[in-house]
């Protein structure tokens, strides 16, 4: 392994997630708060929740009640007035139906005075989750979605319909109550009523382009789903006020601070990343190839969220895998690629992504291991661990997609 651009890789990563933690965000959003008189209930949800409302109640003093939602292992301790609920992510279990069912009872009752501060990130569709057909039935569609590459857009136009909170539908449950949302973005462009299926913003997807996904997919449903997936969703709502605090772009902008301060040239390639993960990693090993003669110290960064069509039975995430689908493409170069989820976690795995160099391939090769068929399991885990190319971070409490990032040394 190359020592040194293993460094700048972990100073990068490192620079990067602190930049875009939602402490300072939340803070600066709720500087516009303004109570109506009436009680202050929080909800948060999302793999940033715990994070998002320890800094809210840091900030607000108290709340008069609240739910926290998020992922398993993510709760870092009690927050005074909120209880902390974790659940299943990426697929929603009995505890994120539970915590849901909590958050639905803290907001019945509420008056025009009150306010709920819903404080929303990446993860909230799986985490907050009132099915309206059987728990069981509703993981079994989103696996279904997961296993055949549909990408976040499409599993939310799906997954709002066989919901009770999704879709804006959350926003009406606390009415007349006055909802002050805080989101941290994690899909491009930030299109509000998709992140985490938007629980507190009007639904822009109809029911002709739903049917149409599950159709594209051939999704495997009951006469029920059918039926939901051909019934509207809230078009309008008047009682909600929302603030995006952060987003992929701000991660990139970091990425490419820390960079420029180690010496490197960097060159933003998007801020919009929207393919299949091994196509992401060959791409960016392309780029380091054609400049490999430079003389020049350049980094190529992309910041999005690729999709991985699963053809094994292994185990990894998209980060993991876009970043040894480039080993090949760089043997033996003075270079590296990587890449990192935001939030910590990459696929259902402790690593937050993956990291390969110029040795990469031939150390996995020494090992009887070859980078093509590992990545046709599935397997960039176990193939990464084997030549310590995994990265792990922990659980960071934001989530605003993920940044690859090429050096050339």
């Amino acid at each position: 392994m190359n020592q040194m651009l293993r460094k700048d890789a972990d100073r990068i990563v490192a620079a990067s997630i602190k930049a875009v933690l939602p402490d300072e965000a939340v803070q600066r959003a709720l500087k516009s708060y303004q109570p109506k008189g009436g009680k202050t209930l929080l909800v948060a949800t999302g793999k940033a929740a715990w994070q998002m409302a320890k800094a809210a109640v840091d900030a607000l003093g108290h709340v008069d009640g609240g739910v926290v939602a998020t992922k398993y292992d993510h709760v870092m301790g009690p927050i005074p007035g909120v209880d902390c609920y974790e659940g299943g992510h990426p697929v929603p279990d009995e505890g994120s139906f539970a915590a849901t069912a909590k958050a639905l009872e803290l907001v019945q009752g509420l008056t025009e005075q009150d306010t709920v501060l819903f404080l929303l990130s990446g993860g909230g569709s799986a985490l907050f989750e009132q099915p309206l057909i059987p728990g069981d039935e509703l993981q079994d569609v989103t696996r279904q979605l997961l296993a055949c590459g549909a990408d976040i857009v499409e599993m939310n136009t799906i997954r709002k319909r066989l919901s009770g909170v999704k879709g804006g539908k959350f926003a009406q449950a606390c009415a007349p109550a006055h909802v002050f949302s805080i989101v941290l973005s994690d899909i491009l462009g930030d299109p509000l009523d998709m992140i985490a299926s938007g629980p507190a913003c009007p639904d822009a997807t109809t029911c002709q382009q739903a049917l149409a996904i599950a159709e594209k997919y051939q999704l495997k449903l009951t006469d029920k789903a059918w039926q939901l997936l051909a019934q509207e969703t809230p078009k309008e709502l008047t009682n909600v006020t929302t603030q995006i605090t952060g987003s992929v772009r701000e991660l990139c902008v970091a990425a490419e601070a820390e960079c420029r301060a180690l010496g490197y040239q960097p060159v933003m390639l998007t801020d919009q990343l929207c393919c299949e993960a091994r196509e992401a990693g060959s791409f960016l090993a392309s780029i380091l190839k054609t400049h490999a003669g430079s003389g020049k110290k350049l980094a190529f960064l992309a910041g999005g969220e690729t999709v991985v069509h699963l053809t094994g039975k292994g185990l990894g995430g998209r980060n993991q895998e876009l970043a040894l689908a480039a080993a090949p493409g760089i043997a033996g170069l003075n270079a590296c690629v990587f890449s990192v989820g935001s939030d910590g976690t990459d696929g259902p795995t402790e690593a937050a992504g993956g990291y390969v160099d110029g040795d990469t391939a031939g150390a996995l090769a020494a090992k009887g291991q070859d980078v093509f068929a590992i990545l046709k399991n599935n397997d960039a885990y176990h193939g990464l661990q084997a030549v310590d190319g995994l990265i792990v971070t922990g659980p960071t409490g934001t989530n605003v997609n993920d940044v690859a990032v090429a050096l050339l040394g």
